[in-house]
């Protein structure tokens, strides 16, 4: 089967409809109208196998989660999303994987709003790459840069349960099966945050989603808007099963510097915090306060853990070229 066979029969027609797509699949670049008062949101991610993914990993599983993490993306904005293009790197033709992959992206991209609108395949390991675009006011986004000391500090959702799910694969810690299956379901399916993230449009000073680490994510903020950020690790918001670890002697450092949790973090005035909980509330979405925005020191991120610093929870985060 040809390159462009595998386009027509896997790659056309999936996720969304929308009258703004001017040109989609088919042609040498898609063309899209942008509504007047509106502008374009870009965000790519790609997932490598063997980097972001096990070889066995079920190839519908694969396309939820690479849809969720570029998603995410436009969350932490507070963007639309409205359209993407999918790039599939695979060793060979894998017909019944390719069905799977196209059907659930199709699906999650349904349920998300989000039209596939071009892309492009070809030989080699195997690598999947989506760039997502969304619409965003002319006049508000939520960036990195707008922390001011004395603003909250905000998660949404719990954190730590993909690390855990990690680190149960990888032997380096045991769980139940039972206990596996709720925090796998974290790290194979996360839940992006979108309508959370356009919700805090005109509240949040500053947002990011949590990707690569709590702390790790906390320090962009923290460079990007010339503050520190100081962060109570006895609020972070763990789920049961987190607890359950710590129970069994874990401490906290998955859920302060594990990777790909995909929610939201971000910063409000002291004057939002009824405007930021009723949103959420409005939402059915946790959000919890873990701390505050403070003058720029020496530290970009301070943990403190009964109100003191706690220097041996550990700062990191995932970094590919480490």
């Amino acid at each position: 089967m040809s390159e462009f066979s595998v386009i027509e029969q896997y790659c056309t027609a999936l996720g969304a409809s929308h009258s703004g797509t001017e040109i989609g699949v088919g042609d040498d670049a898609a063309v899209v109208a942008v509504p007047p008062g509106m502008r374009l949101a870009v965000s790519v991610d790609s997932m490598v196998e063997g980097v972001h993914f096990f070889q066995d990993a079920a190839p519908n599983d694969l396309a939820w989660k690479l849809l969720n993490v570029n998603l995410s993306d436009m969350a932490a904005m507070g963007a639309l999303p409205k359209w993407a293009t999918v790039t599939l790197t695979m060793p060979q033709e894998n017909h019944l994987w390719l069905a799977d992959f196209s059907a659930e992206l199709h699906r999650a991209a349904t349920q998300a709003g989000v039209q596939i609108i071009g892309g492009d395949t070809t030989r080699g390991q195997l690598n999947i790459s989506l760039t997502i675009m969304g619409l965003l006011p002319k006049d508000d986004v939520i960036s990195r840069s707008g922390a001011k000391p004395g603003d909250d500090l905000y998660v949404s959702g719990t954190l730590g349960d993909a690390a855990l799910a990690l680190a149960a694969i990888e032997q380096r810690v045991a769980l139940s099966a039972v206990q596996r299956r709720v925090v796998e379901a974290k790290l194979h399916r996360p839940q992006a945050q979108v309508a959370l993230g356009q919700a805090l449009l005109g509240f949040a000073s500053a947002g990011l989603d949590i990707s690569d680490g709590l702390l790790g994510d906390l320090a962009h903020i923290a460079k990007a808007s010339q503050v520190s950020v100081e962060v109570n690790a006895d609020a972070v918001p763990v789920s049961q099963v987190y607890r359950e670890y710590q129970n069994a002697g874990g401490d906290l450092s998955l859920a302060l510097a594990g990777g790909d949790d995909y929610q939201l973090a971000f910063t409000a005035s002291a004057q939002h915090r009824d405007s930021v909980l009723a949103q959420a509330a409005k939402l059915g979405v946790e959000v919890t306060c873990i701390g505050r925005i403070v003058p720029l020191s020496s530290t970009p991120v301070v943990v403190l853990l009964d109100g003191k610093p706690a220097p041996e929870l550990s700062h990191s985060s995932y970094q590919h070229f480490d």
